[in-house]
């Protein structure tokens, strides 16, 4: 590879790089966060956590996640993906699967 490639190359990379940031955080990444979220704040195991996907039932579902431990879960959320959950925002259909948690969850990154 020539000087002049490799510093293309390089130059691509760091260019890649600023955008992705200016974006904000991948759908990979909100997911990853938000898996975690609910490991700390429920005190799942990560095993369990890491098999959800877009039709695992949450509430109603999983016992810890009861009305005391919603609070708890949306101001975690609030904290870990900077974003502002206000109260008319939560409903029941947002909290049903791990989904419809994971769409609301980009929808409030994207909104900023």
């Amino acid at each position: 590879m020539t000087g002049d490639t490799a510093r293309s190359t390089d130059e691509n990379a760091e260019g890649a790089n600023a955008a992705d940031s200016a974006v904000g955080p991948s759908r990979a990444q909100i997911d990853r966060e938000l898996k975690s979220v609910l490991c700390d704040v429920l005190g799942l195991e990560p095993s369990v956590v890491a098999e959800f996907d877009n039709e695992t039932g949450l509430f109603g579902h999983i016992p810890e996640l009861d009305s005391m431990a919603v609070a708890g879960l949306l101001t975690e959320m609030e904290d870990r993906l900077d974003i502002l959950i206000e109260d008319d925002d939560v409903d029941g259909e947002m909290l049903e699967t791990y989904g419809g948690l994971l769409a609301f969850a980009e929808a409030k990154v994207i909104e900023g």
